[in-house]
């Protein structure tokens, strides 16, 4: 191709140098070297060395790497730290019942990726030494069992005295708070260290930028401290610690999640502390080995050897690498590390998330390796094996498993040969619109350039690349354009599959007004007690037949008489049998017929209440005026969950038969002849396309045959076996009216993480439940924290690609967990308010006017508190204000006696939390907000003054 003929007359510079191989193994005392540098270990021993040392010294459970695809954890592409699989027993959403639930010391060794979404090194692996897309995490955690001196003191003496490493070329990190937050400096462990005896001037304090850890925007994080290694050594180098010198690198994180960020970004103390920390496993190496590169230690060295085509690796960087011989070498060698871990634990190149992300490493690494290597294709592949060896005791299945071995190098080759056909047909489509070009003004088409990326897979830098020898550029302005254009469309196709997974609803909600209009309009509320009456008839229900009259049309906010075929509108009744969304059950589902017009069916789509109205959502399949008369219909069997699984057993049957599928074309008033024939209400062709599965077409024509299977009329492309798909799952049923169901279903991959997604979310359910049914919530922050978790976990069940069977069973448990956690906050509200009611009256009295603080973070327990204030004294007009020290935020709530009408509620705190920048809302005699504020004495003073100035008390 062209790219290859351009490529292949590049000089390569060729550089000979001598590796040696690593040294015996000493005793960390004799091993220290007389220029103060480490003693050279092994990679292996030093993983090793690490895991001993927690778990036969320091009683740690050693747990072993989860994969590197994540389980059950939609925010992350991979796992990209050891700690990933550990976040439910921080989170306090580990299942009571499973091992993990008992790790109080843990250590290990987690298989990392860090290619896509935040930590993305991709482009940045092989200009430098130090960036990988994999590597290894060594870990130890204690959740609930030591702390700080603890952690501390293990780190150093494994360094020092295990490692060996020289305490002069150590420094440590701690953090030196934040004023803004609130956060002292960690003294505590600025303490421990200098008890250990690391100096002052080697002791350092850094913000929170650098020295201290967040989960996420919510969740456990805490302050904390790095130890950093000197490769100079024998100066001061403090000044280039975090100063992104390459010469003073962090080689250990030890984090102390001691507080808990909530969503209003407050900060408080978790009830069980917790130690995470984390070591690079290539940089210690490095260290270990007395190299400056990770690509110079035993981690890549055997890889490097292996690949040895052009001339030896130089380890050169920049400008000094004339054509980028040595950074190929380091790319190929950390991109076949990474293949190997993530098709080994069955994540494979794909077109979207993480198996996009792996479809680039492979593109990447087969650039590298053909057009600047030069190497014959299959190259990277034939470095699987090493890789395994590299890694046996990090990923053993592929090591001890010569099919997952094999398996590994047959996606790699398989990908290596649609990549670089992709090329060639790329590099021949440039030579031919080349050729037709007016090179007058040297620009190449970006419609070309586009089509080459999107349609081949065609890097846009090596189009730039190939053009560059001509002369030529593309039209970037033109192909930002494009690219900008199919982002968005991107983003509409996400749109609309949000969309069918919703089952397209779009609600027609009535604002204030809308409810306003109704009321001046005197239209009644709807009488929906018809809902409830339902009976139980020999094993089943039975619904009451409903009429109604049309009172109201609604399209958009738009109050209207009538609306014509086709429109979306809202339907107001006089009454009606259907339940409307609320409480955490869904709507009913069902269908309008119009008198006069019986056989045309208006499906309805959602039903919701507001203010006291029933708005039925409906796209009209005829015209419809208010005063019609309608007959409400209810679907009183969508798919069953046994016969979902039914459905996706007789499909999967199919499937495993691996049946053929068959194709005849013929007049399609023979194709109407055959039995059980499918077709749709259309125009077909004449001649027709018949496709049948298992049993041949001719056959079918036979009227004396007896087989039956699926047949119809199609001009689709179909499998040409059924096994093709694999695996089916159904993950989504909607009844679109009686008889009629709309089903969404995924195959082969997509199906098995379908149902990988529902054991992992059952096994949550399990661990909710679990928690739930035993003892109850000690205090009112456990409950909501339970109550807040059922809706999470609702969510994700509603949100979620997994069986529709399994998510209609966790759907129906859920409902009954959150009633069961609902019950339970509202009881430990009401006796928290009960409390806090009873003290502000000894306190203040049966005063008429009563404004006063009180300490909750939640604005129920404060109404609650103020409900209960004015029914002990029914004449006093109460004010409490919840100040959120951390936020500065300030929650506001009211009451005011029946017969106030110089100081309605809604007024007083409408007044109050504008003072204070924020909003409020309510009635004359009850009221509720929220605002700012620093200086919550202050907020009281001027509450109480409005309320004295408005009733002159």
């Amino acid at each position: 191709s062209v790219a290859m003929k351009h490529l292949q007359h590049r000089p390569i510079r060729r550089v000979f140098i001598i590796c040696s191989g690593p040294p015996g193994l000493l005793s960390a005392r004799s091993a220290r070297s007389l220029s103060g540098c480490p003693p050279e270990l092994s990679a292996a021993r030093v993983r090793s060395t690490f895991l001993d040392f927690f778990r036969q010294k320091h009683g740690h459970l050693l747990v072993p790497s989860s994969p590197v695809r994540p389980r059950g954890d939609p925010s992350l592409l991979f796992v990209n730290a050891g700690m990933n699989q550990f976040k439910p027993i921080l989170l306090g959403t580990v299942d009571p019942r499973s091992p993990m639930a008992s790790y109080r010391r843990v250590v290990n060794s987690q298989k990392c990726v860090r290619a896509g979404g935040k930590h993305n090194d991709l482009e940045d692996v092989g200009r430098d030494e130090t960036h990988h897309t994999f590597f290894e995490m060594l870990g130890n955690w204690s959740f609930g069992d030591y702390f700080k001196e603890e952690a501390c003191r293990m780190a150093w003496s494994l360094l020092t005295e295990h490692y060996g490493i020289p305490a002069d070329r150590l420094y440590v990190s701690f953090f030196s708070g934040d004023a803004d937050s609130r956060l002292p400096p960690d003294d505590e462990t600025r303490r421990i260290w200098s008890e250990i005896g690391v100096p002052p001037g080697r002791l350092l304090p850094f913000g929170l930028k650098e020295n201290f850890w967040e989960m996420g925007d919510s969740g456990p994080c805490g302050p904390c401290t790095e130890i950093h290694y000197d490769h100079v050594g024998g100066r001061d180098a403090a000044r280039f610690v975090n100063a992104d010198s390459p010469d003073v690198v962090e080689i250990w994180n030890l984090v102390f999640m001691q507080y808990n960020r909530e969503v209003d970004q407050t900060l408080r103390l978790l009830p069980q502390l917790s130690v995470d920390t984390g070591m690079g496993l290539e940089r210690l190496v490095s260290v270990l080995q007395g190299k400056r590169s990770n690509y110079d230690t035993d981690l890549f060295t055997p890889l490097i050897h292996e690949i040895h085509q052009v001339g030896p690796y130089g380890g050169r960087t920049g400008a000094a690498d004339q054509g980028r011989v040595d950074m190929a070498y380091r790319v190929v060698a950390d991109h076949i590390r990474t293949l190997s871990v993530c098709i080994a634990d069955g994540v494979h190149p794909g077109m979207s998330g993480a198996e996009l992300v792996l479809r680039r490493i492979l593109r990447r690494a087969v650039r590298f390796c053909v057009e600047v290597l030069q190497a014959p294709q299959g190259t990277l592949a034939s470095l699987v094996p090493a890789v395994a060896h590299s890694l046996v005791n990090t990923t053993p299945t592929m090591h001890q498993d010569s099919v997952c071995e094999q398996s590994v190098m047959d996606v790699i080759n398989e990908n290596e040969v649609q990549f670089l056909s992709s090329l060639e047909q790329g590099g021949r489509l440039i030579h031919r619109t080349l050729s037709r070009m007016d090179y007058k003004h040297a620009v190449f088409p970006a419609s070309v350039a586009w089509s080459l990326h999107r349609d081949l897979g065609f890097p846009l830098d090596l189009v730039d690349l190939m053009l560059e020898e001509r002369g030529v550029q593309v039209d970037r302005q033109e192909l930002d354009r494009l690219i900008q254009n199919d982002k968005v469309k991107h983003l509409s196709v996400c749109q609309v599959v949000l969309e069918l997974q919703s089952g397209d609803r779009c609600q027609v909600m009535l604002d204030v007004l809308s409810l306003a209009e109704l009321q001046r309009l005197q239209v009644p509320h709807t009488d929906d007690s018809l809902k409830y009456q339902y009976r139980l008839d020999q094993d089943r229900y039975v619904f009451p037949a409903c009429r109604a009259t049309v009172l109201a049309l609604y399209e958009g906010q738009t109050l209207v008489s009538e609306v014509s075929e086709g429109q979306r509108c809202g339907v107001i009744l006089d009454r009606t049998c259907f339940y409307s969304e609320q409480g955490g059950q869904s709507h009913d589902q069902g269908y309008f017929t119009r008198d006069g017009l019986q056989d045309v069916l208006y499906p309805v789509e959602d039903v919701v209440l507001a203010g006291g109205y029933v708005v039925h959502q409906v796209t009209a399949a005829d015209s419809l005026k208010t005063g019609d008369q309608v007959q409400l219909h209810l679907d009183q069997e969508s798919l069953s969950v046994s016969q979902l699984q039914q459905v996706e057993r007789c499909v999967n049957d199919v499937v495993s038969a691996n049946q053929v599928v068959h194709v005849q074309e013929l007049p399609l008033h023979r194709a109407r002849t055959i039995r059980g024939l499918r077709m749709v209400d259309e125009v077909y062709p004449d001649p027709v396309r018949v496709v049948s599965v298992e049993v041949p077409v001719s056959e079918l024509l036979d009227q004396n045959t007896d087989r039956q299977t699926s047949v119809e009329l199609c001009c689709g492309t179909h499998l040409l076996q059924t096994g093709a798909i694999e695996d089916l799952v159904i993950v989504s049923e909607r009844q679109l009216m009686k008889g009629i169901s709309r089903i969404v279903a995924v195959t082969g991959r997509d199906a098995a993480q379908a149902r990988e997604a529902g054991q992992v979310l059952s096994q949550d359910v399990d661990s909710l439940a679990a928690r739930l049914t035993g003892s109850a919530p000690s205090s009112l922050e456990s409950a909501q924290r339970l109550a807040k978790e059922a809706g999470v976990l609702s969510d994700a069940v509603d949100n979620t690609p997994l069986p529709q069977w399994q998510r209609r069973e966790l759907q129906a448990r859920l409902r009954a967990l959150q009633r069961s956690s609902n019950t339970a906050v509202r009881k430990l509200e009401t006796r928290e308010a009960a409390g806090k009611a009873q003290a502000l009256l000894e306190k203040n009295g049966r005063k008429q006017l009563l404004v006063d603080a009180v300490e909750t973070d939640s604005l129920s327990v404060v109404m609650k508190t103020v409900n209960q204030l004015s029914s002990s004294s029914p004449l006093s007009h109460v004010m409490l204000l919840a100040h959120q020290r951390y936020s500065g935020k300030v929650l506001c709530a009211c009451q005011v006696p029946k017969d106030s009408p110089s100081l309605p509620a809604s007024d007083w705190a409408v007044a109050v939390c504008r003072h204070l920048g924020g909003t409020a809302g309510g009635s004359a005699l009850v009221a509720k907000g929220t605002g700012h504020s620093s200086d919550i004495t202050e907020a009281l003073r001027w509450a109480e003054e409005f309320a004295r100035q408005k009733t002159q008390q």
